[in-house]
């Protein structure tokens, strides 16, 4: 499976990479490959179903309202974030819905748009079901999607493989395994950014994996500034209160506190990546990275590297990303980054990673020492559970970005100050988390049924959608 950083990082919108980003995106090509068939005029009704994951926590994480944007040709990187709310509400006020944009036919909530909320289809948690009807009601299409987390869709035939071939094409540094990675460091004395350089060749010229890559910075830093902008109470029913921007005009009203307090860097290394999440809760534009849940450790971290590291520089953004993104990988093939699949450790675990070899890569460190800091981050992450309150992407995931992203910082700083030699590696850490996933009970896996979703017990929870 060849994984571009195109993969690891996509502009897309909040709350949830795998409930909103994947079901928008699974509704698209269902109506789109109808529409491409010659077939979409015949349809006079569709029938979604959410199973699993997407089922129990749809409502909080606004799969409806991906579903229905999806259906009506939208993708989550081009959607007008600002319109959402009114386009929803005018599909369900009309009962209909226009298909690929081209296409109207009858809607209603009870009957075409399901939640079985203890249902599972096979292969994974985050399971779809899209049935086309005709006028006489006989079925058209019908097709399974799996979300398997950051955004990624496959369908049924990839799900039911052991690895799910998203892309065939021959890199010219190829790795699977971080030793692997390592190797061909080794052997062509290059950085771990160099190899990804040379990989997305394959699919780009560098011009415009750069240009791609800044694209993403700066969504990130707006990403950053419109959660600090922002005040209120975050949607979903929680009543959770928008705490960046009191925090930024609190660090800004005492900069003597750098002085007396080296550790206000701190401080503000959270407030980046509680804005950051704060605008996911909310459904804002975001950066995947590699999951909606985890978007702010990364942002957090390259954006501490940018304001609080001498000869921080725009190089330096791009071997961020780039290194990043080969952890990234090694997570994606080898094991999970959906929470619903592994828990958290597949989300915040692996952001927290890929943050802390960014970091290392940037601060001058061997590709020895950038894989001990990935590891470091990892295994202090390993068993994280995905026990979101109401299974909305606030509490605890907000504040979890902040915890994450000041420990992969530490983790760069741990490693850098070693030679690279360890006694646990990348590639055991990465199994060791895939292996503590699957023994995870399931209320455990981005359910809402066990943790601090049942037994924050004093907060009356009347979850509405996102």
């Amino acid at each position: 499976m060849a994984i571009s950083i195109f993969d690891l990082f996509k502009i897309g919108i909040g709350p949830s990479s795998s409930h909103t980003v994947g079901p928008m995106k699974a509704a698209q090509q269902f109506v789109e490959q109808l529409k491409s068939d010659g077939r979409l005029s015949q349809v006079a009704r569709v029938k979604s179903e959410m199973f699993g994951s997407l089922g129990a926590t749809g409502v909080g994480h606004g799969t409806p309202k991906a579903v229905l944007l999806g259906l009506e040709g939208e993708l989550p990187e081009s959607v007008v974030v600002a319109d959402i709310g009114a386009r929803v509400a005018g599909i369900r006020e009309q009962g209909q819905i226009n298909l690929a944009a081209c296409h109207k036919v009858v809607y209603q909530d009870e009957t075409d748009l399901i939640l079985n909320r203890r249902k599972e289809l096979p292969f994974h948690s985050n399971g779809m079901q899209f049935s086309a009807y005709a006028e006489d009601g006989s079925l058209i299409e019908e097709r399974c999607f799996y979300s398997v987390g950051g955004g990624f869709v496959v369908g049924e035939d990839e799900a039911g493989n052991d690895a799910i071939i998203e892309d065939s094409r021959e890199l010219a540094l190829p790795f699977s395994t971080g030793a692997e990675l390592l190797a061909i460091c080794q052997q062509k004395n290059l950085r771990i950014s160099d190899v990804m350089w040379a990989n997305e060749e394959a699919w780009r010229p560098t011009f415009e994996t750069r240009n791609y890559l800044h694209n993403i910075w700066r969504t990130m830093q707006e990403c950053i500034d419109n959660g600090i902008a922002a005040e209120g109470i975050l949607p979903g029913g929680l009543k959770v209160s928008r705490r960046a921007g009191q925090l930024y005009q609190q660090l800004l009203q005492r900069p003597e506190a750098s002085l007396s307090d080296p550790l206000t860097v701190l401080d503000w290394v959270s407030l980046y990546a509680l804005a950051v999440n704060e605008e996911n809760a909310a459904g804002g534009r975001i950066v995947t990275a590699p999951t909606n849940g985890a978007a702010g450790i990364v942002p957090a971290v390259l954006n501490y590297y940018r304001q609080f590291v001498p000869g921080a520089n725009d190089d330096g953004v791009e071997r961020f990303l780039l290194t990043a993104a080969a952890v990234g990988i090694l997570y994606k093939k080898n094991a999970s980054i959906s929470g619903a699949e592994v828990g958290c450790q597949g989300e915040v675990g692996s952001a927290c990673s890929m943050a802390a070899a960014g970091l290392a890569e940037v601060l001058g460190a061997t590709p020895e020492q950038v894989e001990n800091a990935a590891e470091i981050a990892m295994e202090h992450n390993l068993g994280l559970t995905c026990d979101p309150i109401g299974g909305l992407v606030q509490v605890p995931c907000i504040e979890r970005n902040a915890m994450a992203s000041v420990k992969a910082i530490h983790a760069a700083r741990m490693a850098i100050r070693g030679d690279g030699s360890h006694f646990v590696s990348l590639d055991k850490v990465i199994k060791t988390m895939r292996d503590t996933g699957r023994d995870m009970q399931a209320k455990y896996k981005e359910t809402a049924r066990g943790g601090l979703a049942i037994n924050v017990v004093e907060v009356p929870v009347n979850i509405v959608e996102c």
